[in-house]
């Protein structure tokens, strides 16, 4: 994993949370699949992140393990699109390279996806 500015413990609890839900989504429990799929999302797997997406990660998954922030996360995984989550894994990291920014809903959620990508 690439973490740049963010810590392990809250990369790692933004997207198990998302790997979660991409199971659900898809009718069945998570498999490495899944988490493969979020990490890539997040560009974690990438490493050189475009800078404008390791800004944006910077303050999205700040303290996002905390029981504390947990309404935070669950905001951080909503701006993934579901359609995007039924894709298969290799299918994610092709539209993750060819333009990450598809992967979140800007504007959507709050201050984080505001400053997020456009």
């Amino acid at each position: 994993m690439h973490l740049g500015d963010v810590k392990r413990d809250d990369a790692e609890a933004g997207c198990v949370a998302l790997a979660m839900k991409r199971s659900g989504l898809l009718g069945r429990a998570p498999v490495v699949h899944d988490l493969t799929a979020a990490f890539t999302i997040f560009g974690f797997l990438d490493a050189d992140p475009p800078s404008e997406l390791a800004a944006w990660r910077r303050e999205a998954f700040a303290e996002i393990a905390s029981h504390h922030h947990y309404l935070e996360r669950r905001e951080l995984v909503d701006q993934v699109p579901d359609e995007l989550l039924r894709k298969p894994h290799g299918e994610i990291e092709r539209l993750y390279r060819a333009d990450w920014r598809q992967f979140l809903r800007a504007g959507d959620h709050g201050a984080a996806a505001a400053d997020g990508p456009s």
